[in-house]
């Protein structure tokens, strides 16, 4: 696309990405300007938002272009944070990078910006936008796609990603080329806004600890956990008590505070259909042929049938593991991304 002259509001998350998406925006012409999009943070818990707005502010400074910042605190407590937590107290597997994108970047932050009279938005995803379409970034390693697939499609139509073609090695290259005051940063493993605060900590933070029964699949008693509220289907879990691991949970029972563990991973999932809820689709053309399926962040694509309501997805084979309530299938046509939807 050609942007020179546009207007481009970037999301400078303090980052490397988010700044060499920016660097080449402006390059590129466009008339750039940074937004660091400020979320909300658990009180009481070390948080480095500050630090990370003076990367962000100091990497416009370099590039020569405004900066501002948005307060999207009650939009990402409500979008994520009140969604996380209501998942986990429902015993689902919530994935809140996905809404996140939703709620506040693709959301608070693209109205934000037409407000301010921005053409186009951009972020450091990656991955790539063609016609309307959303598609995989060439570097499989970094492909965030997934994570993008209930993005509203008036926002993806507004959206630019120069990242998705190129890959990460090229991205901190181009961060050096461009002597970002952040080249040299690492990146960040947290979900969203929440950075170095681990999921574990802040759930124990909102729900506090409830010691209580791991057991086996024959109702003895192995070990004891912290609360079955803090742990999802499938996790590896460390144990009080218990023999040498690893344990992962194959059941929970919230309202006992009991969980089912097992030394085995849990395999084999569903050929049966999978009900989706939540849809969000990028095209509107009937989707006919065989399709893929992603369930899981980097997980394995299995291919299926979509239901013509486009409400259930229908594998083809039997699944490499199961699948839990609440979280996210993505299903693709090669390398575009047709929608998605939350398993029920």
């Amino acid at each position: 696309m050609n942007v020179k002259g546009k207007r481009v509001f970037v999301g400078l998350s303090g980052g490397v990405d988010s700044g060499v998406t920016a660097a080449l925006l402006k390059e590129a012409g466009a008339d750039v300007f940074g937004v660091f999009i400020k979320g909300w943070y658990p009180p009481g818990m070390p948080c480095a938002w500050a630090e990370d707005r003076k990367d962000a502010m100091r990497v416009a400074a370099r590039l020569g272009v405004p900066f501002t910042t948005l307060d999207a605190s009650s939009e990402y407590k409500q979008g994520v944070i009140d969604y996380l937590l209501s998942e986990y107290k429902a015993g689902r597997t919530p994935n809140p990078d996905v809404m996140c994108n939703r709620e506040v970047k693709f959301g608070a932050f693209y109205r934000y910006a037409l407000l301010k009279g921005a053409d186009l938005i951009a972020t450091g995803h990656y991955a790539q936008t063609r016609n309307g379409s959303l598609l995989k970034g060439i570097d499989a390693g970094k492909d965030q796609s997934y994570f993008l697939w209930a993005v509203p499609k008036e926002a993806l139509s507004k959206t630019l990603f120069p990242l998705g073609a190129i890959h990460k090695e090229a991205t901190r290259r181009l961060a050096e080329k461009y002597h970002l005051p952040n080249a040299t940063k690492r990146d960040s493993q947290g979900i969203c806004f929440l950075g170095s605060i681990s999921v574990d900590d802040f759930l124990k933070s909102e729900f506090g600890c409830e010691a209580g029964d791991a057991i086996d699949d024959a109702g003895n008693i192995v070990g004891r956990h912290e609360g079955a509220l803090l742990h999802t289907l499938g996790e590896r879990i460390a144990l009080q008590r218990a023999a040498p691991g690893p344990w992962y949970v194959r059941r929970k029972d919230i309202e006992k505070n009991v969980l089912v563990v097992s030394k085995e991973r849990l395999e084999g999932g569903t050929a049966e259909a999978i009900h989706l809820t939540e849809t969000n689709w990028f095209t509107a053309e009937p989707i006919e042929e065989t399709v893929s399926a992603q369930f899981r962040y980097h997980g394995p694509f299995v291919e299926g049938v979509l239901s013509t309501s486009r409400t259930t997805f229908t594998p083809s084979e039997t699944l490499p593991e199961p699948l839990a309530p609440g979280q996210s299938l993505v299903l693709y046509q090669e390398d575009q991304v047709l929608g998605g939807g939350i398993v029920s």
